[in-house]
């Protein structure tokens, strides 16, 4: 193993246990670091990469490569699955929990998102799933994968996604909220697997974020 390798794992390891810990912080409700797990994810994915001067289609961010890498063996149809989970999860919550769900979402995400002016929501949706991406996927389980076995980084980097959207409310509602969740993170995972490229997955979360607020949008009216 070369130094470039034993840099590149203990900047991986330094950044993955970062994520972790900050994201630990929501067993403090009143807590409102464990949103920065994704800067410092983004951070330690583009500081690896630099380190391990990783070029071209060895990386896992790639832009010239997108359309290729959608048409890889099974892509699209991965990418397309967070479509079908948001068209479930939604009117299957309001069954079990009633408005309390919904009420709930908006409770979770209103400090993220501007639900009364479009152009801004649809922005944020867009950076919002980019930057989670690159840290979820590019780095935790990208540059993870490296040096673990690919489904433990996928169920741990989920779990960690997962209970970074942990938001106070009834056990049940929660626990279903953050289950669904980590459900999508594992489909972000396989398309991240399956595509090589965190702007892949990128797209795949972007589809299940907006399907999920037009059928929450559809309920609460």
């Amino acid at each position: 193993m070369n130094k470039t390798t034993d840099k590149g794992r203990l900047l991986t390891t330094i950044g993955i246990a970062g994520m972790i810990l900050l994201t630990l912080t929501k067993i403090v409700p009143s807590s409102q670091i464990a949103g920065f797990s994704v800067f410092v994810g983004i951070a330690f994915f583009f500081i690896e990469e630099a380190v391990s001067k990783t070029k071209g289609n060895a990386s896992g961010l790639r832009f010239p490569t997108l359309l290729a890498d959608m048409k890889k063996p099974g892509v699209i149809l991965w990418v397309l699955l967070p479509v079908v989970s948001a068209i479930i999860t939604f009117p299957l919550g309001n069954l079990l929990f009633r408005e309390e769900y919904v009420i709930h979402l908006f409770g979770r995400t209103d400090q993220f998102l501007s639900f009364d002016r479009l152009p801004l929501m649809v922005g944020q949706v867009v950076i919002a799933a980019f930057g989670e991406e690159i840290a979820y996927r590019g780095f935790f389980l990208g540059k993870g994968m490296k040096y673990l076995p690919f489904w433990l980084c996928v169920l741990l980097s989920s779990a960690v996604f997962a209970a970074g959207h942990i938001a106070v409310g009834s056990v049940g509602i929660v626990f279903f909220d953050i289950a669904m969740v980590y459900i999508d993170s594992i489909i972000y995972s396989i398309v991240y697997r399956k595509s090589g490229n965190c702007v892949v997955s990128t797209i795949s979360h972007i589809l299940g974020n907006a399907t999920g607020i037009i059928a929450m949008l559809c309920i609460i009216r």
